[in-house]
């Protein structure tokens, strides 16, 4: 395994990555015996993403934003030695707790603590609760038994909450040490109701928002899944309704029973909904059983997002439909522009669930435009045309409702072969829709689907069509490749299919950033993206070149 230097150059290694590339794709023996590790299928079109995957497999990463991730900290903790222990803890602690709006990265962490690169001195106490260090614990609270009490160090967090919210605790080397800390702390006399103002944007570590406090049980139970941690907490007295360890801890049936079980309060938390976005029917029922109102709205707000209506937009099985009717969800009820459970069904195209609550309701078949909408919903080509055929203005007659369907049904991985069917039957294809008011483009481009987004930009879809994020196909493009909302999504296709229908090329920023001007503003993407998005720059000059 190769080893990097103290202080690694980022752009050091995309140059190398590119190189490896450009001689693999020349044909270079020892290129090619570099990516045969990778074992891709024969006659893959060699991407600079393989080469960076090379390269990470290479110095021991699984991946390429992981290796860059760690090249980036490692050079950051080398450069502000003096920073250096509160830029680790912004990676053990997510941005409510270390101030920022930044996620925890604990294998990171790990990472960079096996390596050294953390000044690990013995007197710092707050890198112990970090780690998990149950004896340099035991000796803090034998000679000063007040401190269990007293918050402290750069996060100015009580011992308690320094531990539970670690989230080195989703790691099997550092998750039972994390547990043996949190005995031991209660033991000395630790409140285990301890807390401490979000330091979530506007809020900061500096001046936390009291109006939203965070619990220890939330670090454990919501924060990172550990029960284990969660059941000693309400054991002693932890209260389980502390407005966001229910709601988060769904994704571990475990830390959600023990909170349910401990008296957990469902209404109010829209877990109910959490859960329905999350596609876990244990967990609806488990929630249906301990108190969840079935008719709740989200937030309080419409009825067009009672939980029922909620399963059927997240397209939800018949199971779970099912668990909510049999809880006392209301059958008949309807959304905000007055269509009813049993046809939203259908235009999501669920057909079962819609026999269902057209059988609890005793009502007749769905008109023609419905069964027309259902079909497109289920990409059946065959009985659309015949329902277009014998009556040629369905598509004309298309409802607002109706017309948002085809973004809503873009924003789902398994609805292209209905978004495609839409699409050529004539549904507008610039409507917004969807949780952000996006075109089915923009909702294809933001999943990585390069085949979609080629689609529907060779049916008239603009890339300057706006989302409800006051952006454009560039938007979506820059948050989908650097967030990657879905595994293995081709964003640098997205902005191949973006260029080949009008697109301009970037150009680099003269600032020497790693951000590109495109569209009239500096924006970053992907690594891979943006040679995309250069190289189309490049191509007339590489043309000029050749002619002379």
């Amino acid at each position: 395994m190769k080893r990097l230097p103290p202080r690694p150059d980022l752009g050091h290694l995309k140059k190398q990555a590119k190189t490896l590339l450009a001689e693999a794709r020349a044909g270079d023996a020892a290129a090619l015996a570099r990516l045969a590790p990778l074992a891709l299928p024969a006659g893959t079109d060699l991407r600079l993403h393989h080469a960076q995957w090379c390269l990470a497999r290479e110095h021991g990463f699984a991946s390429w934003p992981q290796f860059q991730a760690f090249v980036l900290a490692r050079r950051a903790l080398a450069d502000d030695p003096a920073r250096a222990v509160l830029l680790w803890l912004r990676l053990v602690y997510a941005g409510d707790i270390a101030g920022g709006n930044h996620t925890a990265r604990p294998a990171l962490a790990e990472q960079l603590w096996a390596e050294g690169a953390v000044p690990q001195a013995e007197q710092d106490i707050w890198l112990a609760c970090a780690v998990g260090d149950v004896a340099r614990l035991r000796d803090q609270v034998a000679r000063d038994p007040a401190w269990v009490h007293q918050p402290g160090g750069p996060l100015q967090l009580p011992p308690l909450l320094a531990v539970t919210h670690s989230s080195l605790a989703r790691l099997p080397a550092f998750a039972d040490r994390l547990q043996a800390c949190v005995a031991l702390l209660l033991e000395a006399g630790a409140d285990a109701n301890q807390r401490v103002g979000s330091r979530w944007p506007p809020a900061s570590l500096h001046a936390p928002d009291a109006a939203h406090p965070l619990s220890a049980l939330y670090g454990a139970a919501g924060a990172h899944h550990h029960a284990g941690i969660a059941r000693l907490l309400l054991d002693a007295g932890a209260s389980p309704n502390d407005g966001e360890s229910l709601y988060h801890a769904l994704g571990s049936l475990e830390c959600t029973r023990l909170l349910l079980q401990a008296g957990a309060r469902v209404p109010g938390t829209n877990a109910l909904h959490r859960v329905l976005d999350m596609d876990d029917l244990p967990a609806l029922q488990l929630l249906l059983a301990h108190g969840a109102d079935p008719n709740e709205p989200l937030g309080g707000s419409a009825p067009g997002t009672a939980p029922l209506l909620w399963a059927l937009r997240r397209r939800r099985s018949l199971a779970h439909v099912q668990a909510l009717v049999a809880a006392g969800a209301d059958p008949q009820v309807c959304t905000a522009e007055g269509t009813p459970a049993h046809l939203q069904a259908l235009r999501y195209g669920l057909p079962d669930v819609a026999a269902f609550l057209r059988g609890v309701l005793g009502v007749a078949a769905p008109p023609a435009d419905e069964r027309f909408v259902a079909a497109c919903a289920q990409g059946d080509e065959a009985q659309a045309r015949a329902l277009l055929a014998a009556q040629p203005g369905l598509v004309q007659g298309l409802s607002p409702a109706h017309q948002r369907l085809l973004p809503e049904l873009a924003a789902q991985p398994d609805c292209g072969d209905a978004v495609r069917l839409m699409v050529r039957l004539g549904w507008p294809i610039d409507t917004p829709g969807g949780d952000w008011a996006g075109t089915a483009l923009h909702h294809a481009i933001f999943r990585g689907d390069a085949a979609l987004t080629r689609f529907v930009l060779e049916h008239g879809a603009r890339w300057q069509a706006q989302h409800g994020f006051e952006d454009n196909a560039c938007g979506a493009l820059s948050w989908g490749s650097i967030n990657t909302p879905e595994p293995g999504g081709d964003w640098a296709g997205c902005a191949q299919a973006l260029l080949d229908h009008g697109l301009p090329p970037a150009a680099p920023d003269p600032n020497g950033s790693d951000a590109v001007w495109l569209d009239g503003r500096l924006m970053h993407f992907s690594d891979e993206v943006t040679d995309c998005l250069l190289a189309a720059a490049e191509l007339p000059v590489q043309s000029a070149q050749s002619v002379q």
